[in-house]
């Protein structure tokens, strides 16, 4: 696999969520609601939104919420979902269609930017993350979360295919340095518990760092 190039492409994902039922469990990520659960509502842009599980439980907790998905099944599916559980939360969620790789999101406009487990090589990863530093704004939060490279394994049923796409805490902080982003969190947590059959994944990469308050003077 060269630089440029990935397997999950959009062609993977419109056809995994293509079929009826869910391919996640349907419930938020552990780390966003650990790390999100303190922070004042505001505008939130969740990437990679898949079936909408985060963008959902934001969008309960008061966030106004971009779900942004390259693929369209998954949007639609999304919208479906939030619609039948939750017609309030659903109204205040935004979804959209874009290529991460491709599409930025505008400058300091979201109080939190969430991106969960969004595994890209290298040279990509870091273009995308620094696209989504640049877009907290003042006071907000971005929320980076990934399996942790150290958990490769050659022999594994999942890990030994994307050791590649896999990264570590301090390739995150390298592509979000020049914002000036205050870094509150920055570890590989443990996981509490497997979340499904033959996942083999143990610990998250979790950065969680905050653009000062306008008028303030970072430290």
């Amino acid at each position: 696999m060269s630089a440029g190039e990935h397997p999950f492409d959009r062609g993977y994902w419109e056809d995994r969520y293509g079929a009826s039922e869910l391919a996640w469990s349907g419930n938020p990520n552990p780390v966003l609601v650990a790390e999100a659960t303190p922070l004042t509502p505001g505008r939130a842009l969740d990437i990679g939104s898949g079936e909408g599980a985060d963008a959902l439980w934001l969008a309960q907790q008061g966030w106004h919420v971009t779900g942004v998905d390259i693929a369209t099944n998954a949007l639609n599916k999304a919208r479906a979902r939030a619609e039948s559980v939750d017609s309030d939360a659903a109204a205040r969620i935004d979804w959209q269609q874009h290529d991460i790789t491709t599409w930025s999101p505008a400058p300091q406009s979201f109080d939190l930017v969430s991106s969960q487990f969004m595994h890209l090589p290298p040279p990509i990863l870091a273009k995308v993350l620094r696209a989504l530093a640049a877009a907290v704004a003042p006071g907000g939060s971005l929320l980076v979360v990934g399996h942790d490279a150290s958990d490769h394994d050659e022999n594994s049923f999942h890990r030994g295919h994307l050791k590649e796409l896999m990264f570590a805490t301090d390739d995150v902080l390298e592509a979000i340095k020049d914002e000036q982003l205050q870094v509150t969190v920055a570890e590989s947590r443990e996981r509490k518990s497997s979340p499904g059959p033959h996942n083999e994944f143990f610990h998250d990469i979790v950065v969680l760092a905050t653009r000062p308050p306008a008028g303030s003077t970072a430290s």
